[in-house]
């Protein structure tokens, strides 16, 4: 039996029509509920995302990259806020649906993404971030690197240096 194979690629508009056809707002992303319930009615419009995959192109300091599970998009992983004078970044990273999640896709992706920015980028530091109450992104930024460094704001904020 073949094991999964996970692969970041740069992000196409292509991608990400395909990792957004099939998304579902997980509830453990907002810290405001009333948010969520806004979010869960979530339905797939081809100008939705243009409009998104045009504001990230947009963005001279990030880069964005499909998450690929053997050839399909599942996620997205975003370096942001890239800052080479520093040498560092933050990263986010989000799964299209529970169909793909507590499978160890996200850890594996994490840490392609800081294999990159450590590596292509040169940078020597990574920050992320969870909302308090998501113990899953928690554990997969423990899993893969990440050492927690203090709790601000609704937020747990975690670093993985080179």
């Amino acid at each position: 039996m073949m094991a999964d194979y996970i692969a970041l690629v740069p992000m196409t508009r292509a991608l990400m029509h395909e990792m957004f056809r099939d998304f579902a707002p997980d509830p453990d992303l907002f810290s405001d509920m009333s948010l969520y319930e806004r979010a869960r009615n979530y339905v797939y419009t081809r100008e939705r995302i243009d409009a998104l995959y045009d504001r990230r192109e947009a963005e001279a300091d990030s880069l964005s990259f499909a998450v690929m599970l053997n050839g399909e998009a599942i996620g997205e992983v975003c370096l942001k806020h890239i800052n080479r004078a520093a040498g560092e970044c933050s990263m986010s990273i989000h799964l299209k649906n529970d169909a793909v999640k507590n499978r160890g896709y996200g850890t594996r992706a994490e840490r392609l993404a800081v294999d990159y920015a450590f590596g292509a980028l040169g940078l020597v530091r990574v920050r992320a971030d969870s909302i308090i109450k998501n113990a899953r992104s928690q554990r997969v930024l423990e899993k893969a690197g990440f050492r927690f460094q203090r709790e601000a704001d609704g937020f747990r904020h975690y670093m993985i240096e080179a």
